[in-house]
């Protein structure tokens, strides 16, 4: 399979931006009250499920969050440069390096998937391919949670981000009701959503998805 064109954006803009990112990006510890309820919940339901993915796992904290609340976890980023941070950071976890479009993982393989803050640099015309993929990999009963940013289907371009580094990665804000219809497309049903406003500093509204594979 032909790698998408935007993973390469993606892959260079967070090994540039890499270092600082680990810097400024919030401990999960944190975290806003929901966010770190939404964690602690989706930790709580997939701890007797098997192997979790944290899929965009970036310098690893939400990962070592995940495996402190229990979960049987492991990381995965399109960014080597991430991957690296985040084994010498966290050596006791696995993290490999790959992509949400074509995961090097069996079919009904996973208890859960994490993907947070991830998926809002995927075009929306690949999402379906990515969720796709987190069908394919999640055992039946298996548990997903999407976060990430949301929006009216606003397509920003930043050209600096994380300590002022050029970047040339995309995102894609999408609309919460969007997002859990490719979802169930997928086959994934979709159980909660929490969209929170900006407040506290914050830009933009995020959504919060949690969905099961039937």
């Amino acid at each position: 399979m032909t790698e998408p064109s935007h993973l390469a954006a993606v892959r260079e803009s967070y090994d540039t931006v890499a270092a600082d990112y680990a810097r400024l990006v919030k401990e999960p510890s944190e975290l806003d009250p929901v966010s770190r309820a939404m964690l602690a919940a989706f930790a709580e339901v997939v701890r007797p499920l098997g192997p979790v993915a944290d899929l965009g796992c970036g310098p690893g904290k939400v990962t070592a969050h995940l495996a402190a609340l229990g979960a049987q976890v492991f990381g995965v980023d399109v960014s080597p440069r991430m991957i690296e941070l985040a084994r010498a950071a966290y050596p006791e976890l696995r993290f490999t390096v790959g992509s949400m479009t074509a995961l090097e993982i069996g079919g009904g393989e996973l208890g859960g998937i994490l993907a947070y803050y991830t998926t809002h640099h995927t075009p929306p015309q690949w999402l379906p391919t990515v969720f796709a993929e987190f069908h394919r990999t999640l055992a039946p009963g298996g548990r997903l949670m999407l976060a990430g940013h949301v929006g009216n289907g606003e397509h920003l371009r930043p050209t600096r981000a994380y300590g002022d580094h050029p970047v040339s990665y995309e995102s894609h804000l999408l609309p919460p009701d969007r997002i859990a219809e490719l979802l169930q497309q997928a086959g994934l049903v979709v159980t909660t959503r929490v969209v929170q406003e900006p407040e506290g500093g914050a830009k933009r509204r995020a959504g919060t998805f949690l969905a099961y594979k039937p």
